[in-house]
């Protein structure tokens, strides 16, 4: 077994026509204090003047110049060209904080069955200033170890983190790559994420390990209620749960013979609730309904065994005041379940639940999703 020291660590950026990002991306990769990284660039066929940027890096990055096709195919072609043991996938609007490739080695050189190790990440301004936020949000419970039946039961309620809070183990990465690339031209890291957790335990460190630039231009990241963004989430949903069950069953998993159908989280469920309530138009479910999605809203709560009673109890409301609610109080109740910053004292309350859950799947199974302590499967 290699020492942490000796762990390659490749950064992969991903780059289209963020420029007046891009330098500050590299030079967080650059800046590394671990002492074997390397540092790639994608540009997916940017416009603006960012192969400008990445040629002012010469010699310090390996440079994968490329047409457009979107994130997933910068994706295939980063790693196509790594050569580390452990890869992140960093967006070019991010950045790195100087330690964190070192605190992501030390983590796989204790774990080495690790699929990934996630980090928590601060959320900067376009400036790059901190805003005091950090990712995830408070009340949102973090999970750690064997995640199998997590995944392939409702994986669209974990807490993942976005692209660049993610380090994968290559050994994983090369049986689950090419990323499809018609499906994830665009947030390719829904299939990264769900897909590389089915291969191994995920490690969660507690610190800050990235800079999450939110500029209003983000593909994913959202600060006002638009539900073409909820309905982009319900396709990628889809999609995921599609690949989910495919992988679980090609690894002969104990759920493994479900059906992308079976993998029902609360969150897609909400989402479909809340497009059938407002824009039932468009909304991209063939021959769902209200009732429909009332009913798997009761059987989603009711499969979430990482929760207790109380916090189901409280789904299982939300969906029935949504199901019941004319358009605009139905809308409030979308943007309380989708905003927590809406709702500080419920979040607030949902923290003391999870805690108390926590606490008591504690003492059922010792340990935790901590770096430095077994995490027994639930």
């Amino acid at each position: 077994m290699p020492l942490a020291s000796d762990i390659l660590v490749s950064i992969v950026i991903n780059n289209y026509n963020y420029g007046r990002f891009l330098g500050d991306a590299i030079r967080s990769a650059l800046g590394q204090g671990h002492p074997h990284t390397e540092t790639i660039v994608v540009d997916d066929g940017s416009t603006d003047h960012s192969r400008q940027v990445i040629a002012s890096f010469a010699g310090q990055v390996t440079p994968v110049l490329k047409d457009n096709g979107g994130q997933a195919s910068a994706f295939n072609a980063g790693f196509a060209t790594s050569r580390g043991d452990v890869v992140i996938f960093l967006d070019s609007d991010d950045e790195l904080l100087p330690d964190t490739a070192r605190r992501v080695a030390a983590a796989m050189r204790t774990r080495p069955e690790a699929a990934k190790v996630m980090y928590r990440m601060e959320i900067i301004d376009a400036l790059g200033a901190s805003t005091g936020v950090v990712k995830p949000a408070p009340h949102l419970p973090l999970r750690g170890g064997d995640l199998r039946r997590h995944v392939q039961t409702f994986p669209f309620d974990l807490t993942w983190m976005a692209t660049s809070g993610n380090a994968f183990s290559a050994r994983v990465l090369r049986q689950i790559m090419p990323v499809a690339e018609d499906t994830y031209r665009n947030c390719a890291d829904w299939y990264l994420s769900h897909v590389s957790a089915l291969y191994g335990p995920v490690l969660f460190l507690e610190d800050v390990g990235a800079h999450y630039r939110v500029h209003g231009a983000n593909s994913h990241e959202v600060s006002r209620f638009d539900l073409n963004q909820i309905r982009k989430s319900v396709g990628y949903m889809r999609s995921t749960s599609g690949d989910i069950a495919a992988t679980a069953h090609r690894l002969g998993l104990p759920l493994g013979r479900l059906r992308p159908e079976d993998i029902l989280s609360v969150s897609y469920v909400a989402s479909r609730m809340v497009l059938l309530k407002l824009d039932p138009i468009h909304h991209p479910v063939t021959g769902d309904s209200i009732w429909r999605a009332l009913l798997d809203g009761a059987r989603a709560a009711s499969r979430r065994f990482d929760v207790g009673l109380s916090i189901k109890a409280m789904y299982l409301l939300w969906f029935a005041l949504t199901a019941a609610a004319p358009r605009a109080p139905a809308r409030r109740l979308a943007e309380f379940f989708f905003f927590p910053e809406t709702r500080p004292r419920i979040s607030a309350l949902l923290w003391i639940l999870h805690s108390r859950d926590k606490l008591w799947r504690d003492h059922r199974s010792p340990g935790d999703s901590r770096i430095g302590r077994r995490h027994a499967a639930e």
